[in-house]
C-alpha cells in the first residue's frame, strides 16, 4: 500500500516496529490513528497492510502500548470529534489549554461523578464506569469519550489481556484512564526514564488554538480553516 501525501508524492508506509510509530508521531506532534478525511495524515496509512492483525503480528493496535509507556505521548480519543490520536506532551498541553477554556467543553454533573471517582481512587475503567453510573458498555464508553475530548481524562496505561487455556493474546486489551496531569506531571510510581513534563502552558487560549493549527499545517500542508476546526472538534 503506498501512501498519497500532501505533496503529491507517493511514499511507501515506514513504520514497522514501536520504534518506527513513536518516530513517526514525534516527527507529526498531533496525528490520529486511523485513515480520516486528510489523506496521508494517520498512523494507518503508514503502516504496511501485513503489520495489522496478522498470526505474527498485532502491529499498532499493540504498539500502541509502548508508545503509551514511552512516558512523553498522549494517547485518546480526542481528534475529530472523539476518535483516537496520538500527541506529544508539548502539543497536547496546547490542547488542554484550548479545550478546557471553552464552555461546550465543561464536565457535566453525570461526568463530574466521574471525575470525582477517578481522583478519589487515581484511575477509573470501563467497568468501573459502568458500576458507579449503571449504566451499558456503550454508553460507559461515550461518557469516557466525552471526557476525553474535554482534555479531562487520558488512556493512562493499556494492559494486555491472556485468554483461554493456553492464556493466548490476541489484541484483547484493557484501558485505564486518569487524568492528564497524573500522568504527565505527577506520577506516583514512575518508570525508568520516566521525566515530568508540565501541562501549564504559556500563551492564551487563543494561541494555543493558533500553535494546534499551525501544528498540523506543517504536517499536512495549508488546510481550511473550516477542516482544521472539524479535526480539532
Amino acid at each position: 500500500m503506498s501512501i498519497n501525501h500532501k505533496d503529491g508524492r507517493v511514499r511507501e508506509p515506514v513504520v514497522r516496529d514501536p520504534e518506527g510509530m513513536m518516530d513517526l508521531i514525534r516527527q507529526y506532534r498531533l496525528i490520529p490513528f486511523f485513515a480520516n478525511s486528510v489523506p496521508g495524515y494517520s498512523i494507518e496509512e503508514h503502516v504496511p497492510p501485513e503489520f495489522w492483525f496478522t498470526e505474527e503480528n498485532l502491529g499498532p493496535w499493540d504498539w500502541k502500548i509502548d508508545c503509551i509507556q514511552s512516558g512523553d505521548i498522549a494517547y485518546g480519543k480526542f481528534l475529530f470529534g472523539g476518535k483516537a490520536a496520538f500527541a506529544t506532551v508539548d502539543v497536547y498541553r496546547e490542547l488542554v489549554n484550548w479545550r478546557r477554556s471553552l464552555d461546550k467543553y465543561r464536565p457535566s454533573a453525570q461526568q463530574q461523578k466521574i471525575l470525582s471517582f477517578m481522583e478519589e481512587n487515581g484511575s477509573v475503567s470501563v467497568a468501573e464506569v459502568r458500576k458507579l453510573m449503571g449504566m451499558k458498555k456503550s454508553a460507559a464508553d461515550s461518557l469516557l469519550c466525552k471526557l476525553q475530548m474535554q482534555t479531562r481524562i487520558i488512556i493512562g496505561d493499556i494492559s494486555r489481556v491472556y485468554r483461554g487455556e493456553d492464556l493466548k493474546y490476541s489484541g484483547w486489551q484493557r484501558s485505564s484512564f486518569c487524568a492528564p496531569e497524573a500522568l504527565f506531571e505527577e506520577m506516583d510510581f514512575p518508570f525508568p526514564g520516566y521525566k515530568p513534563r508540565s501541562l501549564k502552558s504559556s500563551l492564551s487560549p487563543g494561541e494555543s488554538l493558533e500553535f494546534l493549527k499551525d501544528t498540523i499545517r506543517k504536517a499536512c500542508g495549508d488546510l481550511l480553516d473550516k477542516m482544521l476546526m472539524k479535526l480539532l472538534g
